[in-house]
């Protein structure tokens, strides 16, 4: 392979995990799965030479548990305080309203959606505050571990790839 093209698809793979990791916390963009995307890019440039399948299956598992621990995470906070479903689709359209409003927007979006949510199916504000709270925080750890999920991936990959 030319080297130039070897500089570009390695310029790929840093910018697919970059915007992976970013993704992690930002909720427009599929995080783990771009990260995903960018290590097998990675491992597919040198002919799976240096990461194998086992190295592979690894990730896509990691990819796999990350996207359920985010689900999951998200339904179990909501849920565990009686949140109605509208609480949770506003949950997530706040954190995507949120995304224009920089950090403030990103930490308290899900948090007012949800509350909106609530107070929509006719809840009083504390009932809708628990519920906001709670849905919030479920969001916040599977952001955590989103996060967390990438950051160990890119890790095993170079651990693979340089040893």
């Amino acid at each position: 392979m030319d080297p130039i093209v070897i500089v570009l698809l390695w310029l790929a793979v840093v910018a697919l995990v970059a915007l992976g990791i970013a993704g992690a916390v930002l909720p427009a963009l599929p995080g783990v799965p771009m990260v995903f995307a960018g290590l097998w890019l990675g491992a597919w440039i040198d002919g799976y030479a240096r990461i194998g399948t086992g190295t592979l299956i690894v990730l896509g598992v990691l990819t796999a548990l990350s996207l359920l621990i985010d689900f999951v995470a998200s339904a179990l906070g909501a849920k565990r305080v009686g949140a109605s479903p509208k609480a949770v689709t506003g949950a997530v359209l706040g954190s995507l309203v949120g995304l224009f409003f920089g950090l403030p927007g990103i930490i308290l979006g899900p948090f007012i959606g949800a509350v909106l949510g609530e107070l929509a199916t006719q809840r009083n504000f504390d009932q809708a505050t628990r519920v906001g709270i709670a849905t919030w925080m479920g969001l916040l750890f599977g952001t955590i571990a989103k996060l967390v999920t990438s950051l160990v991936m890119v890790g095993i990959f170079v651990f693979a790839y340089f040893f």
